[in-house]
């Protein structure tokens, strides 16, 4: 689009935005002088221009501008005697192209699509997923993929975002919710005195200026209202400039019930693609990829491989840890071969305490419903009767001490409660098993039920 093109039609859309009175004020006499890739300049007449402009409408100016152009423009007021120090800083290319140099996808060149195992169980998603990264922004836009922790979703993600950087020119940027989270944060975190316009400006940026956003365990949000209206307002940007949206979670959009219905329903829009806990031979397989190449490929027994996979289920993660183990028990005592008595041998630890006795949360509170004759549902809900609020104590505290879960973690699980909640409960069970012989014996039960 030519320069005065664009400008009447920013122009056209200003007045549309604002009274009359303000555009006459502060938008009548502005006028564009320069415009490259990542920036556009704008003469004012006075400086309270710059003042009123930077202050109070920059982020219509900015927003204005992406909905015409696509980009997310550094925008700069300037007077006219100021004109030849902003032409002369903008001629010099070098420091944009150390600029563009600098960016951080956040990838891990590693996980690719040619190490990513392909089974009944995650065939959708990877077709889906290869679909993206051959047309990203044209089509499953936003591609939404969920699962339980350790299924895979992490690779996938990163497997499409290399594949985009490597057969296109396009900006990717791999995050998570927490990095969005934090960067979201520090804003309001500023010191008295710091250049807040200038924090702000260089977060939307960093996230709105790209071809391809991955935005890891959105489930994560949870709870953080201003960040999830952030977000809200940058799927907006990205989709309406027809960017692509990557996004990962535990659940599907539908049993995200605690977001905001705005981003649920926005999730929808696209391709929602579910990964399931991988079946016995995709668990070989998945064995026989990661020991290729290592010390052991040549010394495990096919009885080995199988004794794995049917050990560890239902994540992935703990197939690497038991190779692991295995590998670093086979470089201290230096066996000929690896058959299942020396496996079970160097595994009867870790399978012990991380696979036979590995429980989740949700099975923790089928168990605790179970036994106390209510519902999962009861136990997620607002209901503060005793008969259901104990119960719920109970089950924030065996899955405090069953799982590896964070108290946010388990609290997000218990219907999205505070962590000092989760905090509260466990200490509470605690104090009660010092004197309440009837409920030590109810935990025991329950422990026996889910082992």
């Amino acid at each position: 689009m030519l320069v005065d093109d664009l400008w009447q039609c920013f122009l056209d859309n200003i007045k549309n935005e604002i009274n009359s009175a303000s555009y006459n004020a502060w938008f009548n006499e502005l006028s564009i002088k320069n415009r490259d890739d990542s920036s556009i300049i704008l003469e004012v007449p006075m400086e309270i221009h710059k003042k009123i402009l930077g202050d109070t409408y920059y982020s219509l100016i900015e927003e204005t501008l992406f909905k015409i152009t696509g980009v997310n423009y550094d925008i700069k007021f300037v007077l006219k005697d100021e004109m030849t120090d902003f032409t002369d800083t903008l001629d010099n290319n070098s420091q944009l192209k150390e600029l563009d140099e600098e960016f951080e996808t956040n990838l891990i060149k590693e996980l690719n699509f040619d190490n990513y195992i392909v089974g009944d169980t995650n065939r959708l998603a990877k077709v889906a997923g290869m679909a993206v990264a051959e047309q990203p922004g044209k089509i499953h836009n936003p591609l939404f993929i969920y699962g339980k922790s350790g299924l895979g979703k992490t690779h996938l993600m990163h497997a499409i975002g290399n594949f985009i950087t490597e057969h296109s020119n396009k900006k990717v940027l791999y995050t998570t919710s927490d990095w969005f989270m934090n960067d979201y944060t520090g804003i309001a975190n500023l010191e008295k005195g710091e250049n807040t316009i200038d924090y702000a400006n260089n977060f939307k940026n960093k996230y709105r200026n790209v071809d391809v956003l991955i935005i890891d365990d959105i489930q994560y949000l949870v709870g953080a209202e201003k960040t999830q209206q952030e977000f809200f307002h940058t799927f907006n940007a990205l989709h309406q400039a027809n960017k692509q949206i990557i996004i990962s979670s535990d659940r599907s959009p539908d049993d995200l019930k605690i977001l905001e219905e705005r981003l649920r329903s926005r999730f929808m829009w696209g391709l929602p693609v579910d990964i399931y806990p991988p079946d016995f031979d995709l668990r070989c397989r998945i064995i026989k990829a990661k020991i290729k190449n290592t010390s052991i490929a040549d010394k495990l027994d096919t009885n080995v491989i199988e004794f794995i996979a049917n050990s560890c289920q239902n994540d992935v993660r703990f197939l690497e840890g038991a190779l692991n183990r295995l590998m670093a028990y086979t470089a201290m005592v230096v066996p000929d071969k690896i058959d299942l008595e020396f496996a079970n041998e160097a595994l009867k630890d870790f399978i012990n305490k991380n696979i036979y006795s590995e429980n989740d949360i949700s099975s923790i509170q089928q168990v605790i419903a179970e036994f106390y004759n209510i519902k999962v549902e009861d136990l997620k809900g607002k209901k503060r009767s005793a008969n259901i609020a104990y119960p719920r104590m109970v089950g924030m505290y065996l899955a405090r001490m069953l799982t590896d879960e964070t108290f946010p973690r388990i609290g997000l699980e218990f219907g999205g409660r505070d962590h000092s909640t989760v905090i509260h409960a466990c200490d509470k069970i605690e104090e009660d098993l010092k004197t309440n012989k009837k409920l030590e014996t109810e935990i025991d039960t329950i422990k026996n039920k889910l082992q």
